[in-house]
């Protein structure tokens, strides 16, 4: 992709192409799996995997906005092995996505701040960080020598937004290619993901809401000592522009080659970082893909991305804690009532045997021996439970309602499984999350 190749806007020119790719890339299936059956061609079938994965790859980092976003959530939470192409391909979104021309961030920066960067701050890198779905951040030092990093907006975002939101079908026939997610017929359920993707994004636009929840997770972290939230400099700060303390740190393809008990260290500060903001502070980072994570040598992890915040009353938290509690202890009346107190069963609901038998294997990092590990393929297996409505427990799914904060809750559990399958963290879970329990009335986790 060229620099100067601008975001494409309007609903049918962003619509076109993905229905075209996502057409070919169905009719490559079906004559890959021909070949596999008939001549044994695992190579082909494998090849054409890579090859439809890459030109997703393009295409999403070209279209930036909620499709990218998707490729983003594949590319951490595709753990079948037959979507190792696509994993590999859209974890290139996480950081590297294809920048923006320099002059259209220019432009940006003018018309946010009043001046050119070289006027506002003392350096401005012309080079980014990283490009991501809404925008690219580039290293800057400010006229009074502090290190930050500037957030700059691509132009014509939210028109993209726009016609994107609109396209949630097509997105979602996207997702439910053979392939994508997972390579056998029991598949992700997509659609609830995709509707809560389009709730919370629209947020991220605005950079001063994002600004004000970073301050927030700010505040509630600042001087703890395993977790860091780089400081907003609000004056420097847009609905545009979001200028922040620079945090130097690993990324996630190098944090996943680290030695063991870093990644422990890591999948400890991740979990309690996610778990804790709900519990004591009732703010929830609703974003935990990898990519918003810096990881450092001396076992702490800072976040970053803070578009995406979702509040819950004390009342939500509260029943979310005894779902979770009822299931580790394995009480199905008690598990059966707090579905219900969460408006998370429908008029014909499952019996409360068939809910715990359900949801059992989400509590298993805290009910198994101790310490538990996380692998990719417990990933898998528990997100393939969870979410299929094709598979053993479809009948029970398919009796269950997705309010906003129970949606969010599943989503940010199958975040953190994923995130710490893949650096095989292992931990004292069940005395974390006991800790973290005795934190809801305040306190900080």
């Amino acid at each position: 992709m060229s620099e100067r190749e601008p975001v494409p806007a309007g609903r049918l020119r962003r619509a076109l192409p993905l229905a075209a790719l996502a057409g070919r890339t169905a009719g490559e299936t079906v004559v890959a799996a021909l070949q596999q059956r008939v001549l044994g061609a695992e190579g082909k079938s494998a090849a054409a995997r890579e090859r439809a994965a890459g030109r997703y790859q393009v295409l999403l980092g070209r279209s930036r906005g909620v499709l990218m976003k998707a490729g983003q959530i594949i590319s951490f939470m595709s753990v079948d092995a037959q979507g190792g192409a696509y994993r590999n391909a859209f974890g290139k979104l996480q950081s590297d996505a294809p920048p923006m021309d320099w002059a259209d961030a220019v432009s940006v920066l003018e018309a946010e701040l009043g001046a050119h960067p070289d006027e506002i701050f003392a350096e401005f890198s012309r080079k980014p960080l990283a490009a991501a779905s809404i925008g690219q951040v580039h290293r800057a030092t400010t006229k009074d020598g502090r290190d930050v990093a500037v957030k700059v907006q691509y132009p014509g975002m939210e028109a993209a937004i726009a016609a994107d939101l609109a396209n949630v079908d097509l997105l979602t026939t996207f997702l439910r290619v053979r392939g994508v997610i997972t390579g056998d017929k029991a598949g992700v359920d997509t659609r609830a993901l995709v509707a809560e993707i389009g709730d919370r994004i629209g947020e991220e636009i605005d950079y001063r809401i994002e600004a004000a929840n970073q301050a927030e997770f700010a505040d509630a972290y600042r001087g703890h000592p395993r977790i860091r939230v780089p400081e907003v400099v609000p004056e420097l700060s847009t609905r545009r522009v979001l200028t922040m303390d620079f945090v130097d740190g690993m990324g996630w393809r190098d944090a996943v080659e680290c030695g063991q008990d870093l990644r422990d260290s890591w999948g400890e500060v991740i979990y309690r970082f996610l778990w804790g903001s709900l519990r004591s502070f009732r703010i929830a980072y609703t974003d935990p893909h990898p990519g918003n994570y810096l990881f450092h040598a001396d076992g702490t992890v800072s976040f970053l991305d803070f578009g995406c915040v979702k509040r819950f009353t004390p009342e939500q938290v509260a029943n979310l804690v005894e779902l979770e509690q009822a299931g580790v202890a394995g009480d199905a009346d008690r598990l059966w009532q707090a579905a219900l107190d969460l408006d998370s069963l429908t008029a014909d609901p499952p019996t409360p045997a068939e809910l715990l038998d359900w949801m059992s294997a989400q509590w298993t990092p805290m009910t198994a021996e101790q310490p538990f590990t996380y692998t990719t393929e417990y990933a898998a297996a528990v997100t393939k439970r969870m979410f299929s409505p094709f598979g053993e427990y479809g009948a029970v799914i398919r009796k269950m309602n997705m309010p906003p904060e129970t949606l969010f809750h599943t989503r940010m559990d199958a975040g953190i499984t994923a995130i710490l399958g893949a650096l095989r963290s292992t931990g004292h879970w069940a005395e974390i999350i006991a800790e973290l329990d005795g934190a809801v009335t305040g306190g900080k986790p």
